[in-house]
C-alpha cells in the first residue's frame, strides 16, 4: 500500500513531466529535452539507482530482481512515451498522440506498479528523512485514503472516468492547444492506471482483479471503435495537421481508433486471461485440498 501511495503521490508532484512540450513547425522528429520532463525521470531514476545499491550493499546480493527489472522497463517506457521521437510526433499526429497515452496507461503504470519501488527509492533518503517519510506513509489519513481510491471497483471507476472524459473532443482538442490541460490530461491518466493497476495487482482477489481488467478492456476498446468508425473528424485540433504526414484527418483518427481498440485491447486481454488462469489454477488447487481433507 505504502510503495503506491508514494507512486501517486509523486506522479501528482511532476505531474508537468508527463505532458507535452511546445510544438514545433518543422517536420523533423527530435528529441524532446524539456527540463520539466527530464528533471522528475531522472530524478525518480537516481533514487531508484542510490536505493538500489545501499540494499545491495546492505543484502550483499549484486544480482537484480525481477521488481528490478520491472521498475527499469517501466521507467524506459515513460522515458520512450516522454522524451524519444515518439512524443514530438505525438504532438503532430493524433496515432502517434494515442500510442504515447497507451504507454503510460497500458505499459509504464503496471510495470512501474509491479515494482512497488518506493521502498527502495526511500533508502536513497538520508536515515533522518526515510524515518519521516514512512511515518507519514503509515499514517491513518494515508492509509484510509489510499484505501478508498484503490479498491478495486473505485480505482476502474476513477480510470474509466479519466478515459472518457478526456476523451471527449472538446476538452482532448482543448488540452492539444492548452499546456495547463495537457498536463492535467496526462497526469489523470498516469495517477488513475496506477490505482486500477495496484488494484488489480496488489488489493483484488484474482477473479475480481480479472473482471475489472475485461471490463477495462471492454469500455476502452469501445471508445476506440467509435473514434475509429466515426463518420466524421471528432478531434479538428489534434488532426490540424494529418495532411503533412500524408493522412487525411479522418484518417488519422481512424488509426488513433483502432490502436485504442486492437493493440491496447490486446494489453488488457493478455492480462486478463493471464489472471483466470491464475484464478482457475488456484480454485483447483484449493478443490484439491478439501477433496484430501474431506478424504482424512
Amino acid at each position: 500500500m505504502r510503495t503506491l501511495i508514494a507512486i501517486a503521490l509523486l506522479a501528482a508532484a511532476s505531474g508537468t513531466a508527463l505532458a507535452h512540450g511546445a510544438a514545433t513547425d518543422e517536420l523533423t522528429a527530435s528529441w524532446t529535452f524539456d527540463p520539466w520532463i527530464l528533471s522528475p525521470l531522472l530524478s525518480i531514476a537516481g533514487f531508484y539507482a542510490a536505493g538500489s545499491l545501499v540494499l545491495s550493499r546492505r543484502r550483499k546480493r549484486r544480482r537484480a530482481s525481477w521488481r528490478a527489472l520491472a521498475f527499469w522497463s517501466g521507467w524506459v517506457s515513460l522515458a520512450i512515451a516522454l522524451v524519444s521521437p515518439l512524443h514530438w510526433l505525438g504532438e503532430h499526429l493524433f496515432t502517434f498522440h494515442m500510442i504515447e497515452h497507451e504507454i503510460l496507461m497500458a505499459v509504464s503504470a503496471p510495470l512501474i506498479v509491479a515494482a512497488r519501488p518506493i521502498g527502495v527509492m526511500l533508502w536513497a533518503l538520508p536515515q533522518p528523512a526515510r524515518r519521516q517519510a514512512g511515518t507519514l506513509l503509515r499514517s491513518a489519513l494515508v492509509r484510509a485514503t489510499w484505501s478508498a481510491l484503490a479498491s478495486g471497483g473505485t480505482a476502474t471507476l476513477l480510470h474509466g472516468i479519466a478515459i472518457w472524459v478526456w476523451h471527449a473532443p472538446i476538452l482532448f482538442d482543448a488540452a492539444v492547444e492548452n499546456v495547463t490541460l495537457h498536463r492535467l490530461q496526462h497526469v489523470s491518466f498516469f495517477v488513475t492506471a496506477v490505482l486500477f493497476w495496484w488494484a488489480v495487482l496488489w488489493r483484488s482477489p484474482t477473479g475480481q482483479a480479472a473482471w475489472h481488467v475485461i471490463v477495462t478492456m471492454f469500455h476502452t476498446s469501445v471508445l476506440g471503435a467509435l473514434m475509429a468508425l466515426a463518420p466524421r473528424v471528432l478531434y479538428g485540433v489534434q488532426t490540424a495537421t494529418a495532411a503533412d504526414w500524408g493522412l487525411t484527418p479522418l484518417e488519422d483518427q481512424q488509426l488513433a481508433g483502432i490502436i485504442m481498440w486492437v493493440p491496447a485491447g490486446t494489453i488488457y486481454a493478455g492480462a486478463a486471461l493471464t489472471l483466470l488462469a491464475l484464478w482457475i489454477r488456484r480454485s483447483s488447487e484449493k478443490a484439491r485440498q478439501a477433496d484430501v481433507l474431506n478424504a482424512v
